[in-house]
């Protein structure tokens, strides 16, 4: 059974219409929508936004539904001058940003004591997703690397250049490397997923609200290709 992630309502909404044989459960103030989605068994939920509802929302997939892999749709701004709005990234591996303890002798984005600085994303999934988006949304660039998480909107030239600079990541986000850590130490299959929604700088108010539903539009294509695939 696969765990389908997305933060906000617009990005699971049409997923979760899809689905047949439902039963819903809330925990933690999320609802868990157990069902079939492309003649497979799926758990579809709306985590709300940041990394603390993002990791929190993993742990019960693992703990409740015993999910087999865990994919996290959803949108990002673009760090990268060739990665453009409607793009669809896939994560290599997943980092935090906002993790900061080089004071402490660690490299930024390395989680103190875990001794980890980025989750690699399941080599299977990234394949499986790699070859659907491109049937799925022929009209789209698929970009395969590197996802940059924080709890941060990130809106400003300056900070994008920052992130793409110490992370040579090709989007920023606000939930994936949650998922991603926490699927690390569930040793868990993790995937993320992002359509690009504005380009992280000055414009990025503006095209967020344009171009939010086309973004998840695409996204929502992979997702029920990748299903159907698995």
């Amino acid at each position: 059974m696969l765990g389908i992630i997305g933060a906000m309502e617009v990005e699971v909404r049409t997923l979760r219409e899809s689905m047949s044989d439902v039963e819903a459960l809330t925990v933690a103030g999320m609802t868990f929508y157990k069902g079939t989605l492309e003649g497979k068994e799926a758990v579809l939920v709306r985590s709300g936004v940041g990394k603390v509802n993002a990791g929190l929302c993993s742990q019960i997939l693992v703990d409740r539904y015993r999910v087999e892999g865990i994919i996290n749709t959803g949108i990002a701004g673009s760090l990268k001058n060739e990665v453009n709005i409607g793009d669809i990234v896939l994560s290599t591996t997943a980092v935090q940003h906002d993790v900061d303890a080089v004071g402490f002798g660690y490299q930024l984005g390395e989680i103190p004591q875990l001794g980890v600085k980025e989750f690699p994303a399941d080599a299977h999934l990234l394949e499986v997703a790699l070859k659907c988006c491109r049937e799925a949304n022929p009209d789209i660039q698929t970009f395969t690397g590197r996802v940059a998480s924080g709890d941060q909107f990130v809106n400003s030239r300056e900070k994008k250049q920052w992130i793409l600079e110490h992370f040579d990541a090709y989007c920023t986000e606000m939930e994936g490397a949650a998922i991603a850590q926490a699927a690390y130490l569930n040793r868990t299959p993790y995937l993320v997923v992002r359509a690009i929604s504005d380009k992280a700088d000055d414009s990025a108010d503006m095209d967020y609200s344009a171009f939010e539903a086309k973004a998840v539009e695409h996204s929502v294509r992979l997702i029920r290709a990748m299903l159907r695939a698995l």
